[in-house]
Order: structure tokens, then C-alpha cells, then sequence
């Protein structure tokens, strides 16, 4: 892929992230006053309770507070703006830059635009549009979150040697795993957890996936700082955990301790796998 091309698609990625932010705004008129009338029991038309989500943060934060939905949206919201922020900044800092890395790393920040779907569920409590639609809806948010994590993979594989002659080839094969993976996922919509997750099929198997990705990841940033005598790459490694760990939090957090450092992390980790990598490419 060429530096002209690269930055196309940068571009292309600013206008697709800007979009989601202003349906991400329309829809925030519309739901947020529905978490005012709503408690932590039945809602958005549910027949059970919705049940309290998951991960190690979440589940040592929700011991102290309860859910609540203003802080559910504000973390889905963080990251479709950082999203955008991301993508913008990223085209910024790269566009006289040849990084074959950022290019994943692009990929990885627009997948988070994807979070606005999470929406939908107090949206049906509105419009009561058919499953249908939510199922498709909820596809299209998995194979994204699937996705921005093999970019991940991708970006520090990259690093550690792959050619770069092979991007479309890389693309491909990411895409056919996110599909493989999303279409093979039983999904239930009336099946929903505090964070405006869907409780899905298999997660223990795919959080495993997700994590062997990242840790990948991270390892081939390490042996990327070895083998091109690079220490700038073992902060990029420490990097990618610090996102994974912010990218966790937000996408699972229901309480108002989790959006701020979910926040912090998640922003500080991409700053230090951005600003390194240039630092790696900018005489190159």
C-alpha cells in the first residue's frame, strides 16, 4: 500500500467516524431521557432483569456501586469520540510518514465508531423495530470488535517482519476470521447485560481469543524491539496492554468508576504506541 493510498483511507475513516459521532448525538436525545424513568430491574421492554456485566474491573467496581446508565452511555460515547480523535490524530502525526504499522493501528481506532450500535437496545424501547434489524445490528458490532482486535495482532506481527507487500493479504485473512467468528456466534436479543452488551454464545472461548490476540500483540513488539535493536518498540508493547486494559473496562464497565480510567488508559496507551512508532519511522 502506498503512503497516497494509506492516507485515502485515512481520510475516508475521519468522514465514517465523523458520521457515527453525529448519529451517536442524534440517538443520545433520544435514549437519555429513558435512563432518567429507568432503575436498575426492567427495562427497555426486557422480561427479566438485565444482567450485570462482566470482566475482572467490572466485577470488583460493581461490589461497591450499582449500574447505572448514564455511565453505560458516557463509556459508549468515549469511545466513538475517541474514535474519531483518533483517526484524525493518526492522519495528522502520519501523513508524511511511512509506518507500515499505523495502518492496523487505524484500523483498530475506527472499529470503536461500531460502539454506537450498542444503542440499540433502548432505541427498540422506542421505535420497537424488529429483531431482525438488532440481530443484523449486533452482528455488524461483533465482527468490528473482532476486528480492531486482529488489526491489533496485525500491526505488531508487522512489526516483528511481516512484508509489506502483503497488506491486502493480511486484510483478507482478518476479515474471513471476524466472519467466521461473528456468524458462528448464537446470538439471543432479548438476552442483554447492564453494559448494553449482548450476552452471547461461546464468550468464555472468545474473551480467550481476544486476549491470545493481544498478548500476541504484545509479543511481537518485544521481539520487534530484539530483532531491530529498537527499544522504542518495548513502549510501544506496554502500549497495547494499556489499551487493552482501557478497551476492557470501557466496553464492559455499567458504574461511574469505570469510564474515567477506561478513558485515561485507553488514550495514554495509543499515544505511546503512536508517538513511538513515529519516533522508530521518522528518519526511515
Amino acid at each position: 500500500m502506498t503512503l497516497s493510498e494509506r492516507n485515502t483511507f485515512f481520510r475516508a475513516g475521519i468522514a465514517f467516524c465523523a458520521v457515527c459521532t453525529l448519529l451517536l448525538l442524534g440517538a443520545s436525545f433520544l435514549v437519555i431521557p429513558l435512563y432518567q424513568e429507568a432503575g436498575s430491574g426492567m427495562f427497555f421492554g426486557m422480561e427479566e432483569e438485565l444482567r450485570r456485566s462482566t470482566g475482572i474491573f467490572q466485577f470488583l467496581s460493581g461490589l461497591f456501586i450499582g449500574n447505572d446508565y448514564f455511565a453505560v452511555h458516557v463509556s459508549l460515547s468515549a469511545l466513538v469520540l475517541f474514535s474519531l480523535v483518533g483517526i484524525m490524530l493518526i492522519h495528522s502525526y502520519f501523513e508524511r510518514t511511512s509506518a507500515p504499522e499505523i495502518f492496523y493501528i487505524a484500523i483498530f481506532a475506527i472499529c470503536f465508531s461500531f460502539e454506537a450500535i450498542r444503542l440499540v437496545l433502548p432505541l427498540h424501547s422506542i421505535f420497537n423495530f424488529s429483531s431482525f434489524y438488532m440481530r443484523v445490528a449486533l452482528r455488524f458490532l461483533l465482527f468490528a470488535r473482532f476486528f480492531s482486535v486482529f488489526s491489533l495482532f496485525a500491526a505488531g506481527v508487522c512489526a516483528a517482519g511481516l512484508e509489506v507487500q502483503k497488506t491486502r493479504n493480511v486484510i483478507f485473512v482478518m476479515v474471513l476470521a471476524a466472519l467466521v467468528i461473528t456468524l458462528g456466534v448464537p446470538i439471543d436479543v432479548l438476552n442483554w447485560d447492564t453494559s448494553f452488551n449482548i450476552v452471547n454464545g461461546y464468550s468464555s472461548m472468545f474473551t480467550l481469543i481476544e486476549l491470545a490476540a493481544f498478548f500476541t500483540a504484545m509479543i511481537s513488539f518485544l521481539i520487534a524491539a530484539k530483532t531491530r535493536g529498537s527499544k522504542e518498540y518495548i513502549h510501544v508493547a506496554i502500549g497495547v496492554l494499556l489499551v487493552m486494559v482501557g478497551r476492557n473496562i470501557l466496553l464492559n464497565t455499567d458504574n461511574w468508576i469505570g469510564p474515567l480510567p477506561g478513558i485515561a488508559l485507553l488514550s495514554i496507551g495509543t499515544v505511546f504506541i503512536c508517538s513511538k512508532l513515529h519516533k522508530i519511522h521518522l528518519w526511515l
